[in-house]
């Protein structure tokens, strides 16, 4: 069992809403950590890890109830708003939130380092929160990151919504027109700037992108990067999970400046159950509802937690 003083924080991504959960207490009804990290935290806690999932709402605000698809309510315990991810928001905005929570999850429970577990855009408000701690000199440690279905160098959807993409790219699947057309009509309705215009490629990657500016920040610990790539066909945005390309979360492109240590893994799998549902594949064909997923992200977070790692 990993130590009590260390800790797994599964970060989920944009437009998410997401319960506040700790080892012993989850949500009273619905899933009992949200439709993105109910699977991945009982397989965590099975085996051994202390597991938190971090709280996100879809605009600001606490994280109450998610009454869409495979959502909760009554949740054991709602933090304020300023402890909580607005996963609309700015990407910076949310890692300001997010460190502010691994900050209280240290002073209340007494854990001095976190593993972060991230899906989607999860990875990216995970890395603007290391790179505000880092200038920090906080009482705990980030010690890792792993990052599912995040989309480091941009996500498809949102290329398309930035004009940098037509629908031409879904290659004629109109099932990814369709979900192109939806992101852009949500991104468009939120108010400016927010998390789904800063998921594009043109604001992440090139010379002078987000990514650049992180240089030197994940210097000291691996980064595990996994992909999906359930979906295939021709052209620039294939394979891809649904909405991040396989290039994408791999953080292909991405310099070593920016990323030095990496270990990379991919799986025929869709960004979420969501995305399961939308094309007919099983939940059990979700990033962070298979089993093969899981088994991979507890073997890693117990080899950096040995003595020896």
């Amino acid at each position: 069992m990993a130590s009590s003083a260390r800790a797994v924080v599964i970060v989920s991504g944009g437009a998410a809403v997401s319960p506040f959960t700790t080892p012993d207490h989850a949500c009273g009804e619905g899933m009992a950590a949200g439709s993105t990290d109910t699977y991945l935290r009982e397989r965590l806690l099975a085996a051994g890890f202390t597991v938190y999932t971090s709280p996100a709402n879809a605009g600001p605000g606490p994280a109450i109830e998610d009454t869409g698809f495979a959502g909760f309510t009554r949740p054991a315990e709602v933090l304020d708003a300023d402890l909580t991810v607005n996963a609309v928001g700015p990407i910076d905005d949310a890692g300001t939130h997010l460190a502010r929570f691994l900050g209280h999850l240290a002073e209340r429970f007494g854990h001095d380092g976190f593993d972060l577990v991230a899906h989607s855009m999860g990875g990216l408000f995970s890395r603007s929160a290391i790179r505000q701690l880092h200038s920090a000199d906080p009482a705990f440690t980030v010690l890792s990151l792993t990052t599912i279905g995040t989309p480091w160098t941009g996500g498809f959807t949102a290329d398309f919504t930035a004009g940098d993409l037509t629908l031409a790219a879904a290659d004629g699947d109109q099932r990814f027109e369709q979900i192109m057309l939806e992101f852009a009509e949500e991104v468009r309705s939120l108010p400016t700037p927010n998390a789904g215009q800063q998921v594009a490629g043109r604001y992440l990657a090139g010379p002078d992108g987000w990514n650049e500016r992180q240089a030197g920040v994940l210097d000291d610990f691996e980064v595990t990067l996994i992909a999906g790539d359930a979906f295939h066909g021709s052209g620039p945005i294939w394979p891809h999970d649904g909405l991040v390309t396989r290039t994408s979360a791999l953080a292909s492109g991405v310099p070593a400046e920016v990323l030095p240590h990496r270990t990379e893994h991919v799986f025929p799998d869709a960004h979420s159950i969501y995305l399961c549902d939308r094309t007919g594949l099983p939940w059990e064909r979700a990033l962070t509802w298979d089993p093969a997923v899981a088994d991979l992200i507890i073997d890693t977070l117990h080899r950096r937690s040995s003595p020896t790692s």
